[in-house]
């Protein structure tokens, strides 16, 4: 009686406070994904876009800061995830449909509501698996670039829609493809292992000079470039991590396994 006393009385320390600034700042981050909402069913799609972006950049700054600070915490885990849900999930769904798929009725609804779906599946099985997976790749598509993709589309058909006739139909596509890749297996670079307080070689510094001036001359449209290329990356490399020939065990001087021929 007297451990199980002792137990429920470090239980009660542990759960007696919660770290103030990471989850200031996801609150900040839920706080933008909602006014994504409020933004979308104004009629200001742009801004909804734009919200979402801000939304992102906090996610990210709340976990490097936590991790920097030592202040990571199960609570922290839990309530930056639902908040994902809500910025990443919710506002992009009900974004893209007001924005582009209301026209095909129920078709234009369920996409929606099928990317809100695997964008929940996709936060719940990276919940389960934290601690067990490479930290240097995600598995799956993750749902802020899903949902960056989404946003950045909308910026994107904002600077020239003129130009891109009939957009429901390449967003609709593009739905079903952003709610395959969150729940597939394909690897996605994380970036969370990026040393960027130590030194680099000087072309690296001259070079993220010149992406900056490039991305702020077109920002929709080099953002919506950037995502693109991300989310065809996980399975490009994919591809040709499974085309790589393959060296058999046998010895060292035998040639590589054939590849199997196409039909």
């Amino acid at each position: 009686m007297a451990f199980r006393r002792r137990r429920k009385k470090r239980d009660r320390r542990r759960l007696r406070g919660v770290f103030l600034i990471p989850n200031l700042i996801t609150t900040a981050s839920l706080f933008a994904g909602f006014y994504a909402i409020v933004a979308t069913i104004d009629g200001h799609y742009y801004h909804a876009a734009w919200a979402i972006f801000i939304s992102m950049v906090l996610d990210g700054l709340d976990g490097r800061i936590a991790r920097i600070t030592s202040s990571t915490s199960g609570f922290g885990t839990q309530y930056d995830s639902l908040c994902d849900l809500v910025a990443f999930g919710v506002a992009p769904a009900l974004l893209v449909y007001l924005w582009a798929l209301k026209p095909f009725k129920q078709f234009g609804w369920l996409a929606a509501f099928l990317y809100l779906a695997c964008g929940a599946l996709r936060l719940a099985r990276f919940n389960v698996q934290q601690g067990s997976q490479d930290p240097r790749y995600f598995n799956g598509l993750p749902i802020p670039a899903a949902a960056m993709l989404v946003a950045a589309s909308v910026a994107f058909y904002h600077q020239v829609g003129d130009w891109f006739p009939g957009k429901h139909i390449y967003i609709l596509a593009m739905i079903y493809v952003l709610s395959f890749l969150m729940v597939s297996n394909i690897k996605y670079a994380s970036f969370k292992k990026m040393e960027v307080f130590r030194r680099h070689p000087f072309q690296s510094l001259v070079g993220l000079v010149l992406l900056f001036v490039v991305v702020a001359a077109a920002p929709d449209i080099m953002g919506f470039v950037a995502m693109v290329l991300y989310v065809a990356s996980g399975p490009l490399s994919t591809y040709m991590f499974y085309r790589r020939p393959s060296w058999t065990d046998k010895g060292e001087g035998e040639a590589p396994a054939p590849k199997p021929s196409n039909p």
